[in-house]
């Protein structure tokens, strides 16, 4: 008897549709996904299975050619979902209200936007320009990022999804570059019988932290998790079943690791700002010749004082003999994984907002949405981002309150 593997993304997306297919929402939404024009990015934020869904519930897509090629999804699986393929960004701009991206908006593409349209994508706090944020209140678009995305249960469902991405392949990245032809120092992870493993530090105790550790220790590395929230550090050490070791990440506890560490997984985070500095470049210059820093949060500023962003065509440098991979899109190097995890999170949204009669009337509804908006209706609504470029603020729910 012949036994077929399981294909699992085919029933993901069966389980997706089950739940969601029902009866057509309460308006029809005109959802446009331009091709991703960002460095090295390759995702795109639906599949053809949620195309069919959104389809199914009496949305319109609009698709631009080739936006899912670099996640092998083709135009043919789009259009068969019922997409309409359109041959320019300006045109799925034109064509519609509500803009799915996976990286935020590029200076060229900001006279296509359409006044009062609606954007969901990344906001890449840590490199963001008060441009940005002006050029979405001058045009009244409502802006719903990525990172600031958090429903009642506190959690950042999409943040969540990426960073378990990020921290396995952070991992990956690290082992990658200690091999000597990568100009590593020439050693494995996870060591042999008689040959000690490597040292990986991790800093930060957040999901980014969690996965790497994860993968780390399946290596077979020695496991050290730093971080200020002890209570973080706690739940952590819990959850892995005391396999790491961890600190606080104070100046002599990082000082004395990084001494030692051959891998440096930067994942520390401050949420809806931008990242703490922990590491100096004193404490760089003081690691071994060789070693490796991933700083996964360089997108929010970077965690690692000798940090500077790369990409994924040229995605290392090295300062002090110690080897530096800052790419902030990380997850973009497995973009039909990433694909998958991003449909499954962005289509019970996008309903939602269907359901609920448009964006407004969501946004009142959806603490998630609400929590996610930081422009709208003329304003920037989150206050950390307009002390960031001096901008003048509102509150999201003073602003919805005054339109009923």
């Amino acid at each position: 008897m012949d036994i077929k593997p399981l294909d699992t993304e085919q029933i993901g997306l069966k389980t997706l549709e089950k739940h969601l297919i029902r009866s057509k929402s309460k308006v029809s939404l005109k959802i446009g996904l331009p091709k991703e024009i960002s460095y090295d990015e390759r995702r795109v934020s639906l599949t053809p299975g949620g195309v069919s869904v959104l389809r199914a519930n009496g949305h319109e897509i609009f698709i631009e050619n080739g936006a899912g090629n670099a996640a092998n999804f083709s135009d043919r699986e789009y259009s068969d979902a019922g997409a309409e393929i359109a041959y320019s960004s300006e045109d799925v701009f034109k064509k519609s209200e509500l803009i799915l991206k996976i990286a935020p908006l590029i200076e060229e593409e900001f006279e296509y936007l359409q006044p009062n349209q609606s954007v969901i994508s990344a906001l890449h706090i840590g490199s963001q320009t008060k441009k940005y944020l002006e050029t979405f209140a001058k045009k009244s678009i409502t802006g719903i990022g990525y990172e600031y995305i958090r429903g009642e249960d506190k959690e950042f469902p999409i943040v969540r999804m990426m960073h378990e991405i990020t921290g396995s392949m952070a991992v990956q990245i690290a082992s990658h570059y200690l091999e000597s032809m990568s100009g590593g120092q020439g050693i494995m992870l996870g060591g042999i019988s008689g040959v000690p493993p490597a040292t990986v530090v991790i800093l930060g105790a957040g999901i980014t932290g969690e996965y790497a550790a994860r993968t780390a220790l399946g290596y077979g590395a020695q496991v050290f998790v730093m971080d200020t929230d002890l209570t973080a550090l706690r739940r952590l050490e819990n959850a892995l079943d005391r396999r790491i070791i961890t600190a606080v990440a104070n100046h002599q506890y990082l000082n004395s690791a990084l001494k030692f560490a051959d891998v440096i997984i930067g994942a520390a985070m401050a949420e809806g700002e931008r990242s703490p500095c922990w590491v100096t470049e004193e404490m760089i210059a003081g690691m071994k010749p060789g070693s490796v820093v991933v700083d996964t949060v360089i997108d929010q500023g970077g965690c690692v004082a000798t940090s500077r962003q790369t990409s994924h065509s040229n995605p290392v440098y090295s300062q002090h003999e110690v080897i530096h991979h800052c790419v902030p899109n990380i997850p973009a190097n497995v973009p039909r994984t990433a694909t998958y995890a991003l449909n499954n999170v962005l289509v019970p949204y996008i309903l939602s907002i269907g359901d609920a009669g448009g964006i407004k009337e969501c946004l009142w509804e959806n603490v998630a949405l609400r929590n996610g908006t930081y422009a709208y209706k003329n304003n920037i609504t989150k206050k950390s981002l307009a002390n960031m470029f001096d901008m003048p603020y509102r509150e999201i729910e003073m602003l919805i309150a005054s339109q009923i």
